[in-house]
């Protein structure tokens, strides 16, 4: 009957840790759930990075009633001094006697400390309770801590024969209204949204959050190894837009920072941007989600380079026929031994179209 309760409590947890989904970054989405004889006496979640983690809120909730409780977490307590104090140590002065965590925190200034404080302050430690949960929850900050990358997710918008648009580039819309709109939210959990030049110039996209108010706008990273993009462009109408670029065009740079950009170069030998080192300084800027939102010729570099975690697929049910563009260039394959294996994690229908959540293996 225990074991039965914990996993209820976990998963009230975990969808606590929910309600941060769109707010959290650069932080992790976590919940917390405070039991004493079998009531729920407490419980909080993590809003945004600078105020309370879920446990303080839990806490807080609970009073004197946290004496003698179990705490559920979905990540490890922390045990360090950031913006805010250690959770593992309000937890042990508030009495707490038993935690259940579901996965230790990836964290290098945490990674098993927050557990092995609280054991050695005498709270009965349990970690791995709906483990695979946790950590879906949360996974893009878990690549950055151990990849030192954020996760990137590519959102591909086609027809039934795999076209993403005509071959003349008419591709608005071949989703329905529903697909769009549940991109939007998509938007709304990423850190930041990445596409190519070659996209802001067919397009001039926005590529913010419009269908429902959102409090953290992602940011735009546009891919530019030239610098043609424009610096009227729709994306700097608003702030929050990085550009990489290959050049070092002091003219061009000077423009487009005037209109409100941040400019990076970061060139490959072989004079393009080089994305490895575009993922890690992300990272850096605390990015932890990425959703990529860009045109054949970026999703076959990203998809080549081996950078590309999974496909946020949502197919229209349509045939533009073999003359229209299609997901993604890779070249010819001469074997099998060559393709780009991917496991379903999710398909289901939004609207008139099917959304279809592939990850790459390995």
């Amino acid at each position: 009957m225990a074991e039965v309760q914990d996993n209820v409590w976990m998963a009230h947890a975990l969808q606590l840790a929910a309600r941060g989904l769109n707010t959290t970054s650069p932080n992790p989405r976590v919940g917390c759930v405070l039991v004493r004889e079998g009531r729920n006496v407490g419980e909080g979640w993590h809003v945004r990075t600078g105020e309370p983690h879920a446990e303080a809120h839990a806490l807080q909730a609970a009073g004197e009633s946290a004496r003698g409780a179990t705490a559920y977490v979905t990540l490890e307590p922390c045990s360090h001094h950031g913006r805010t104090p250690p959770c593992a140590d309000a937890l042990v002065s508030a009495g707490v006697k038993r935690v259940v965590v579901a996965v230790q925190d990836p964290n290098p200034q945490v990674a098993g400390e927050g557990l092995t404080r609280l054991r050695t302050a005498g709270v009965e430690v349990e970690c791995g309770l709906m483990e695979s949960a946790a950590r879906e929850l949360n996974v893009g900050f878990f690549s950055r801590m151990t990849r030192g990358r954020p996760w990137i997710r590519s959102k591909v918008g086609m027809s039934l024969d795999g076209r993403t648009a005509l071959a003349n580039g008419a591709s608005k819309w071949i989703t329905g209204a529903a697909a769009r709109e549940d991109v939007q939210r998509w938007r709304a959990r990423s850190c930041a949204v990445l596409t190519g030049s070659g996209t802001v110039l067919a397009d001039d996209p926005a590529l913010n959050v419009r269908a429902f108010p959102c409090e953290r706008q992602p940011l735009r990273v546009v891919l530019d190894s030239t610098l043609q993009m424009p610096a009227w462009a729709r994306l700097l109408q608003t702030p929050g837009v990085m550009i990489y670029s290959a050049v070092t065009d002091a003219g061009k740079i000077a423009a487009l920072e005037q209109a409100g950009a941040q400019i990076r170069v970061l060139a490959n030998a072989q004079g393009q941007v080089d994305l490895p080192q575009v993922l890690a300084d992300l990272a850096g800027h605390g990015i932890n989600e990425v959703l990529v939102e860009a045109g054949s010729t970026l999703n076959g570099a990203l998809l080549q380079a081996g950078l590309v975690d999974e496909l946020l697929l949502y197919v229209a049910p349509q045939l533009l026929g073999d003359g229209a563009r299609g997901i993604a260039q890779l070249g010819e394959m001469i074997t099998l031994d060559q393709r780009i294996e991917m496991s379903w994690q999710d398909i289901r229908q939004v609207g008139d179209d099917l959304r279809i959540l592939a990850r790459v293996k390995g």
